[in-house]
């Protein structure tokens, strides 16, 4: 039997046991704890809890079960499928400890830390973590889902790099999940770890001896979107694993988050990050410079504490979408699919639409297995819209011949995301993360059942 919380009387043996805030509807603090970097999803949870360490975990998980209420966990927010509506909803933003060992190159992060505190820590011994092109996303979350690193071709998945996770399941159980330790459970959070096994309250991950990168980006007129695209196209194949690049043709808004000289216009935008010297970078790099239509170039050598300026993603919250198809390959014939849906006079074209040349160390199986399957995967196409765009769905259509059929779990946000989940995963995957849902919460407190 499902029962609501409908007064600070029903939650006050919650609030007896937590350290953090305990927020019902209407009260101040409920609406800053529910909010998320992706406005498009709105939590209307019954109840919202501001988890400090585990003890608040398990209390929040405890309730939650006890009274038959679903559980959602949010650390910043950037990839929310489902509004978490009558729910328990833990926020683990205060949970932002790092700790970084040197001698074994790991770093043990707590559920609420965003990469970019991560990176910092790292950096003071260059080292470096796997993060994804914004800092400010949360670092578990991501973990869970697969993360595909900017320096993804040359190290590989994120999820790969998980040694051992910290969670409480259903039972209110605390556990810690490893090679060695419930293996089953340790393969299904690297990489399906959003199918909701648990409440994870902390990771351990290896990190990849890096302090400097030749990176940045290169920007490019609009009306020059064909020749950049097939130059890059063409470029992709000859450059080493130690070359990571993806290029995005850009819709960008008239606003002042943008700088001057790209507000309000459509640019291609070219992604680099290379972990060679600069001067071997800066030869890689000229084949794209030469493509003409250059309106900024930033690429040069940097300290990996500041790759953000790779990707150079929003900082601010707003309403969107996101949705991605993965690709055997990218002939002429697939990138002229893409620029005739989102290059220059195509009608609702997507705010961004991203090309990623994958391969390299993403297509190579880590030593212990876990849920990613996108191993076979050459780029992949990833989209971000408003939330008052429709989908597009044109250009799924335009590029299946190419694609693997699957969907990448961290480009799916927003929404219309959640239908899409069943795309993510191989049917054998699949099949094992159902089977440790149903083994570690039968009761479907952390959400539905796998699909």
């Amino acid at each position: 039997m499902t029962t609501t919380p409908q007064s600070t009387a029903d939650t006050a043996p919650l609030s007896a046991r937590v350290r953090g805030p305990v927020h019902l509807p209407g009260e101040k603090g409920y609406d800053t704890e529910r909010a998320g970097f992706n406005r498009s999803i709105r939590h209307h949870p019954a109840v919202v809890v501001g988890a400090t360490g585990t003890a608040d975990a398990v209390a929040a998980v405890e309730f939650a079960a006890a009274r038959g209420l679903p559980l959602a966990v949010q650390a910043a927010g950037h990839g929310a499928t489902v509004a978490a509506d009558g729910a328990v909803l833990v926020s683990t933003r205060r949970m932002d400890r790092v700790t970084v060992d040197p001698r074994r190159r790991v770093a043990r992060v707590q559920a609420g830390v965003r990469w970019q505190d991560v990176i910092d820590r790292a950096a003071e011994h260059g080292l470096a973590p796997l993060n994804g092109s914004s800092p400010l996303v949360g670092a578990v979350s991501y973990t869970l889902g697969g993360g595909l690193p900017v320096l993804g071709r040359s190290h590989g998945w994120a999820a790969d790099h998980a040694r051992r996770f910290e969670l409480v399941t259903a039972d209110g159980a605390t556990r810690v999940v490893s090679p060695d330790t419930e293996t089953d459970l340790f393969r299904a959070l690297r990489g399906g770890g959003k199918a909701g096994f648990g409440l994870v309250t902390s990771m351990e991950i290896a990190l990849v001896p890096v302090s400097r990168l030749y990176g940045g980006g290169l920007f490019f007129t609009g009306d020059a979107d064909a020749e950049v695209v097939h130059t890059w196209r063409q470029w992709t194949e000859t450059v080493p694993e130690s070359m990571n690049s993806s290029l995005a043709l850009m819709h960008l808004p008239d606003v002042e988050a943008i700088p001057p000289h790209l507000r309000g216009r459509y640019v291609v935008h070219i992604r680099i990050a290379y972990t060679g010297t600069a001067e071997a970078g800066a030869g890689l790099v000229a084949p794209l410079r030469a493509a003409g239509g250059i309106v900024a170039d930033t690429v040069d050598e940097m300290p990996y504490s500041a790759i953000a300026r790779v990707h150079d993603d929003p900082t601010e919250p707003s309403a969107y979408r996101e949705n991605s198809l993965m690709l055997r390959d990218l002939p002429a014939s697939a990138a002229d699919a893409v620029l005739a849906e989102a290059g220059a006079g195509a009608q609702g074209a997507p705010i961004m639409t991203e090309l990623r040349h994958l391969g390299g160390a993403l297509a190579r199986r880590p030593d212990f297995p876990d849920a990613i399957g996108h191993r076979d995967a050459a780029f992949s196409v990833a989209t971000v819209s408003s939330a008052e765009q429709p989908a597009p769905d044109g250009l799924w259509s335009r590029i299946a011949p190419w694609s693997t059929g699957r969907r990448f779990a961290n480009f799916l946000a927003g929404p219309d995301a959640a239908a899409h989940v069943p795309e993510v995963y191989a049917p054998d995957v699949l099949e094992h993360l159902a089977a440790v849902k149903a083994a570690y919460d039968p009761g479907a407190v952390f959400g539905t059942p796998v699909p």
